[in-house]
């Protein structure tokens, strides 16, 4: 099978529908970001070992892929599969369960600790600046209002499984102080 098509050798790429866009327009610089973020999120597995964060990361991974769809996809041409309230919904409940238990919080933390926790550090970075692209983008072409709230959320998740995965690990957080 090839991968390589040619067609992106003078800098433009398909969107989903085929109309051709420069490779840095707004759009692309969006959804790549959010590729970027799943790879991240890819890496990040490979540290986790509980099954629920696990799986949690899954589905995130699941939808960063249907984010992706939508940013790839000009109006009106709609995907089938769009984020929804319920998809904020339940990345809102997984913050919840994963502050359970945690220490009261202490002041901002330092990216770090054990080396799952500072990977999702970087996925939270990512995450925001994902977010940014995005709204780069919804300032020119309008971005789905719950495909915005999915992604300020999950930067928060990130940070709380940040915060979580240290203290499964009992990895002391290091507190910002200045």
């Amino acid at each position: 099978m090839k991968v390589y098509t040619k067609t992106g050798d003078a800098g433009t790429t398909s969107l989903v529908g085929g109309k051709r866009v420069s490779k840095d327009c707004a759009r692309l610089e969006s959804y790549g970001t959010i590729d970027e973020l799943n790879s991240q999120v890819g890496l990040l597995l490979t540290y986790v070992d509980e099954q629920n964060d696990r799986a949690n990361l899954i589905s995130i991974q699941n939808c960063l892929f249907v984010i992706g769809a939508q940013l790839a996809t000009e109006a009106p041409n709609v995907p089938s599969i769009v984020i929804t309230i319920d998809d904020v919904t339940c990345l809102e409940n997984n913050i919840d369960k994963a502050s359970e238990g945690l220490p009261k919080w202490r002041g901002f933390t330092l990216p770090g600790g054990c080396r799952a926790a500072a990977l999702a550090h970087i996925c939270r970075t990512v995450c925001r600046r994902a977010e940014r692209r995005i709204l780069t983008l919804n300032s020119t072409e309008k971005v789905d209002a719950c495909l915005l709230a999915f992604i300020n959320r999950l930067s928060d998740y990130f940070y709380v499984l940040a915060l979580r995965l240290n203290f499964l690990q009992g990895t002391e957080e290091i507190l910002w102080k200045k």
